[in-house]
């Protein structure tokens, strides 16, 4: 199997690369467009900030090829963020593939949430063997509306959609590679998806 990190400078692509690692799969970072369509599963990461990770994927055309993609794609926090239509985060404008806005929590909560917290409603075989109410560990200031397409939601000060699906695309604001073995589970349902 293929799997391919898309590497645009905006992530922390090492730890997810030793995530699979440890699952026996090699992960080729890559932003060569032929190599990411030959990819049989994509992830999409992202840490950092919106405005500068999206003109990051103007600069390289990432921008038009990822909504073109057929094959499973996991976008993990920001990398989520951006297939969205909107982030307050710099007023960014999307990737556009899942169909709700990216906002800043309120000041009534700790900001950035960091840390662990649970996902719940889960709808997808992407939390295939997870139960409801595991911890997943996150890092985050933006977060993602409900949807039509949410499948899972956190609640931190207000509920958001703390997972998403569109078709072929996934998306996660918690980081798998770093929520220990429930992680590790997701990342391997990705795989067999």
């Amino acid at each position: 199997m293929k799997l391919v990190i898309i590497n645009y400078g905006a992530g922390n692509i090492k730890s997810i690369q030793f995530a699979f690692k440890r699952l026996g799969v090699d992960a080729i970072l890559s932003n060569d467009p032929d190599e990411i369509l030959a990819a049989d599963k994509i992830i999409f990461p992202g840490v950092g900030e919106a405005g500068s990770a999206m003109k990051m994927l103007k600069e390289s055309g990432l921008d038009k090829l990822i909504p073109s993609l057929k094959q499973p794609v996991l976008g993990i926090c920001l990398g989520m963020q951006l297939l969205c239509e909107f982030t307050e985060e710099s007023n960014t404008k999307g990737i556009g593939i899942f169909n709700t806005q990216v906002k800043r929590f309120s000041s009534n909560v700790k900001v950035p949430q960091m840390g662990w917290n649970v996902i719940k409603d889960l709808k997808s075989d992407l939390f295939k063997g997870i139960k409801e109410n595991e911890y997943m560990y996150l890092v985050h200031s933006y977060y993602a509306e409900h949807c039509e397409q949410s499948i899972a939601k956190t609640d931190y000060g207000i509920n958001y959609a703390s997972a998403l699906q569109h078709d072929n695309f996934y998306g996660v604001q918690f980081h798998p590679e770093k929520s220990s073995l429930a992680g590790e589970k997701i990342l391997k349902n990705f795989i067999e998806l």
